[in-house]
């Protein structure tokens, strides 16, 4: 009898806590997981290959994302596991059914994201990439974009999970406001542009919308912010 009230006060000691920055820590953790790449970039590559990032060949660009995903894919599986053992939250969760409306909302977000690509490149993105580099690197580049929308989710799901403990909304794409933050300005800083900085922190808000659109169903979410961030 002992022991089962001890077990129970440790298990309320341990929802204590799990705060906002619980979650936010996990959040912080995929972005900082999405930075290693610039390290390998501009200082771990460059030193291997005696050459910028401006000047490699397919050769290095190919192994630069190989190394890349295979780093955020363990980046993504430490957060995923870490949320579910800690905080107990399963970021796979089936959400409820998403309605029509929802749909036609998430419809408007995709075509916002397509036509500001579109703009961004002159042409859609993924053919101009497939006329650029051809099949063997569009292959690396777009399996690059899938884990790098892994992480960019990750920082939505958790982000926007710290800002309802906080705040006490849950209507408010938050964790896309997170991801704009951190994501979107890690964009301007690394471009050198305060337009793609804003344009990040737009697109970041139209992520966690489609993440709160779709009942917070992270397959759902994760499929959509592809097509919005590579298409």
């Amino acid at each position: 009898m002992k022991a089962m009230t001890v077990g129970k006060k440790r298990e309320k000691k341990a929802e204590k806590k799990i705060t906002g920055w619980s979650y936010m820590d996990l959040a912080i953790t995929a972005f900082a997981g999405l930075g290693i790449e610039v390290l390998y970039a501009f200082f771990l590559e460059p030193f291997l290959y005696g050459e910028a990032m401006q000047e490699w060949g397919a050769v290095q660009n190919i192994f630069h994302w190989i190394l890349t995903c295979v780093t955020w894919g363990l980046m993504a599986l430490y957060v995923v596991r870490s949320g579910k053992k800690q905080l107990q939250f399963d970021i796979w969760e089936k959400g409820e059914k998403v309605k029509p409306w929802q749909w036609a909302l998430v419809l408007v977000a995709v075509v916002a994201c397509i036509v500001m690509n579109y703009r961004d490149w002159g042409g859609f993105k993924f053919v101009m990439e497939f006329q650029k580099k051809g099949i063997v690197l569009f292959s690396f580049q777009y399996l690059y974009y899938m884990f790098e929308t892994v992480l960019v989710l990750l920082i939505v799901v958790f982000g926007q999970k710290a800002m309802e403990l906080w705040l006490q909304h849950k209507n408010i794409p938050w964790g896309g406001i997170v991801c704009g933050l951190t994501w979107g300005l890690a964009h301007a800083m690394t471009k050198g542009s305060l337009e793609m900085g804003l344009m990040g922190l737009l697109w970041g808000t139209l992520f966690g919308s489609a993440y709160l659109l779709t009942n917070r169903d992270c397959k759902k979410a994760y499929v959509i912010m592809l097509i919005m961030f590579a298409f």
